[in-house]
């Protein structure tokens, strides 16, 4: 990747997946073009108002327990930090920038779930994804990278094998709601990634008392700006 940037003492992986094309939108969330990961997360760009598409899964067992990962030390953003189940982006292919229904962000999303953490599509089929929101952030992660994104939420529930990709992940956990929300007291121990504490002071835990009837609390058409 010919960039400014010394790319040395990054991890060779985490490289070669910033030159994924992200969907690159407007404020009302409208596809306005596509930039590579690395653009899309440099802050320098992201000053100027670059924002992309993102997606944010949620997945609850059957005993009602949420599934989360550390990110790898390796990851080039928030490394080594705490988030939900997954977190990522839609590409700008054909199967991913299709709207209807959010399918893009879907088919994003088990592809993901699959690459980071081994769950295979038929164990999170793409009708099972449930569409809560969107949420407009942004987010520093040190003085080079950060994230500007507008973010689908996903809730899905599901009894999943694991088999996460230590280049990708470094531990995994479920976590009752009260286990949760000591791990967000524990001010200095547990560092958490930024939209992952946004959705959990303003949203999780209004959607995790209504996990069997999420439609009620469901807001498909608005963008929360935080």
């Amino acid at each position: 990747m010919s960039t400014g940037l010394d790319w040395s003492n990054y991890d060779e992986e985490q490289v070669r997946l910033m030159s994924e094309m992200c969907i690159v939108v407007d404020e009302n969330d409208k596809p306005i073009g596509a930039e590579s990961k690395k653009e899309c997360h440099l802050m320098t760009k992201i000053n100027e108002g670059l924002l992309h598409r993102a997606f944010s899964v949620f997945l609850f067992n059957s005993e009602g327990k949420l599934l989360l990962q550390q990110r790898a030390d390796e990851k080039i953003t928030f490394p080594g930090y705490f988030t939900n189940t997954c977190c990522s982006h839609p590409l700008a292919v054909q199967d991913e920038v299709e709207e209807a229904d959010q399918i893009g962000a879907r088919r994003a999303a088990q592809r993901k779930l699959d690459h980071e953490l081994g769950v295979k599509a038929e164990q999170v089929p793409l009708d099972n994804f449930q569409f809560l929101t969107k949420i407009h952030y942004l987010a520093p992660s040190d003085g080079i990278w950060g994230e500007h994104e507008i973010d689908y939420i996903f809730i899905i529930k599901a009894d999943v094998d694991l088999e996460p990709s230590p280049n990708e992940v470094k531990s995994v956990q479920y976590v009752t709601k009260a286990e949760l929300q000591q791990m967000f007291e524990t001010a200095g121990d547990i560092f958490m990634t930024p939209w992952f504490r946004l959705i959990a002071e303003n949203f999780l835990y209004k959607w995790w008392d209504n996990l069997e009837s999420l439609a009620s609390v469901a807001e498909p058409n608005v963008i929360h700006r935080m």
